[in-house]
């Protein structure tokens, strides 16, 4: 959420950097509502002043014996006025945080103004497109003879686009996210493994809700009120909410693995077949909190440790910082690793590593502070460190052989108790 003085400061700056993510947004009414609730706290201020006096006067005729019955009339009309203007107070409040709550980062000035993300900027390559001598397959083909993973079944017990991993599917699975787990917990990550489902206040604090409601699982009934994680970052963020932290324990950086639930609006296209595009995906998640001047360093440090684990795999990728109205709603800047998939021939997004600033930290209520001095909010930092679905996809197009074999890197070996290829299962 964003700071209330910026409105106030400079209502046309702020509407001019918001728009560079979002055409529509306008500020002119979360104003009106400042201005209002700033009105009634101002009659709410003159009215206490003048009950207190009122009460003192009551006291003081009381002690010389006068009548107090027409004072003490005024004094509950007043009580029932300062009432009526604390609900309206209250009303307005909670209509110009949802208001706030709408709003999105202000994106950092590194970022290219553009809607467009075509328009993404390419900071880095690493490595090389994989040429083939004969006709590749994709994922979807391959496993036609690898039997990796069965969407047949799945969609008999949960439907479409739901993934179900099996035999060395599962194996090789498992042995990535293990795999990324311990490059993060090298890199100096601390490990977690989080609830899957968490509370609504839990999900406001992070940004998903309300601007995400639509794109959520949960479970509602009698008892319960929880969201399915569509990413980890939502509960990572939420293990704070309400603390402060001393300067001295920053940076705090988390790792965790979960899988994520999200709702894929309508049928994936062509392209976008097998586990491109999923309900439910597994990923390894990276946090932190951090001062503001921590963050654009463990930026770096988060952007190095997924290129750490692409490296080991020998996976071409490249990073992409991505231009201000592709940015997510919480992000101010953004980078997104991506890699070449052949049978999509294109480059799809496996780590998208973003710095929110104290966006959700003003939500939650997550500070710090040095010493006795006055606790500020904390910076939070996020990354996928990787989501494996697309991350599965790009060993298996990429390490094809014209058998319809595929090699596994180096460093997955040890995972899978010295496997080093998967063979076509007639």
């Amino acid at each position: 959420m964003l700071d209330i003085k910026l409105l106030r400061k400079d209502p046309k700056t702020l509407e001019t950097k918001l728009k560079t993510k979002d055409p529509d947004i306008h500020v002119e009414s979360l104003l009106v509502l400042d201005e209002k609730i700033r009105q009634v706290i101002g009659e709410l201020e003159q009215l206490q002043a003048k009950r207190n006096s009122l009460s003192k006067e009551i006291g003081e005729r009381k002690r010389r014996g006068e009548d107090v019955a027409g004072v003490m009339q005024e004094v509950t009309g007043l009580g029932d006025k300062v009432a009526q203007l604390n609900h309206l107070r209250t009303e307005l409040e909670k209509e110009l945080t949802h208001k706030l709550a709408a709003l999105p980062n202000i994106p950092c000035e590194e970022a290219k103004v553009s809607l467009d993300p075509k328009e993404n900027v390419c900071i880095k390559t690493w490595g090389e497109k994989r040429e083939f001598d004969f006709p590749f397959k994709n994922h979807v083909e391959l496993n036609e003879k690898l039997k990796l993973f069965d969407f047949k079944r799945a969609a008999k017990t949960s439907g479409s686009g739901w993934p179900a991993y099996c035999n060395m599917g599962a194996r090789l699975e498992w042995a990535l996210i293990n795999y990324m787990l311990d490059i993060h917990i090298e890199n100096g990550f601390e490990m977690w493994m989080p609830p899957h489902l968490i509370r609504p206040e839990t999900m406001y604090a992070s940004g998903q809700l309300p601007k995400f409601e639509h794109q959520l699982f949960k479970i509602k009934d009698d008892d319960y009120h929880l969201y399915l994680i569509p990413t980890s970052e939502t509960v990572l963020n939420g293990l704070h909410i309400d603390e402060i932290f001393s300067a001295e324990e920053l940076p705090k950086r988390y790792a965790a693995y979960t899988p994520c639930f999200r709702r894929e609006a309508g049928a994936a296209g062509s392209q976008e077949r097998g586990l491109i595009r999923m309900h439910q995906f597994n990923k390894v998640e990276m946090f932190a909190f951090t001062t503001p001047e921590q963050s654009e360093t463990m930026f770096q440090q988060m952007v190095q440790s997924a290129e750490t684990i692409l490296q080991g795999l020998n996976i071409h990728y490249r990073n992409m910082l991505l231009v201000t109205g592709d940015m997510s709603f919480a992000a101010m800047k953004t980078i997104d690793v991506e890699v070449w998939l052949p049978g999509q021939n294109r480059y799809y997004e496996v780590s998208s590593i973003s710095n929110c600033g104290d966006f959700q930290s003003r939500r939650s209520m997550t500070r710090y502070k040095h010493g006795e001095g006055k606790p500020e909010f904390v910076y939070t930092l996020n990354g996928s460190g990787l989501a494996t679905s697309r991350l599965m996809v790009a060993l298996l197009e990429n390490n094809q052989r014209p058998d319809g074999s595929v090699e596994l890197p180096l460093v997955l070996h040890k995972y899978l108790n010295g496997v080093k290829e998967l063979c076509p299962r007639f």
